[in-house]
């Protein structure tokens, strides 16, 4: 049996280095990583197909990875098996363009508060988060300016 699989998934960048064209937001965040200086929030802005989610899914990995290699996942521990498999609970990935309201903004405030199960920071991923109803984004403000320590926040926009 063949298991078919999206394009983006099977030829998504794995680590920083093979960003394309985003060698400026790699250095950025390659060097935050070395110098364990990682900001509880992130803003990714571009067209769509830049490289955001890409840049999003490997800044997740990294903070995770056990060792990393001069800011680089090593996707060999399990920490980066576990994110790259996409199977993790840790790692959310939310589209804002579907999940838009504040009743899913006050599930995302609720489940921030407990602590990661398996790695060592939860990475919340809102993709189009421009797409956020009013009363959404000020549910989340207050979140995104104090999260636990254990949590990044990775907004893309276009």
């Amino acid at each position: 049996m063949t298991v078919y699989q999206a394009l983006y998934r099977t030829w998504r960048p794995r680590k920083f280095s093979q960003l394309v064209g985003q060698e400026h937001v790699s250095r950025t965040l390659i060097n935050a990583i070395n110098r364990k200086k990682i900001a509880h929030a992130y803003l990714f802005c571009g067209p769509r197909g830049t490289g955001k989610t890409s840049a999003a899914k490997i800044l997740a990995k990294a903070v995770n990875c056990h060792s990393p290699r001069q800011g680089e996942p090593c996707d060999e521990c399990p920490a980066c098996l576990e994110v790259s498999s996409e199977r993790t609970v840790d790692i959310l990935e939310i589209d804002a363009a579907s999940n838009r309201g504040i009743d899913e903004i006050r599930d995302l405030k609720e489940k921030v508060r407990y602590a990661p199960a398996s790695l060592a920071r939860k990475v919340y991923i809102i993709d189009e988060v421009h797409m956020l109803t009013p009363e959404a984004f000020n549910a989340l403000l207050k979140t995104l300016e104090e999260p636990p320590e254990s949590v990044l926040f990775v907004l893309a926009t276009t």
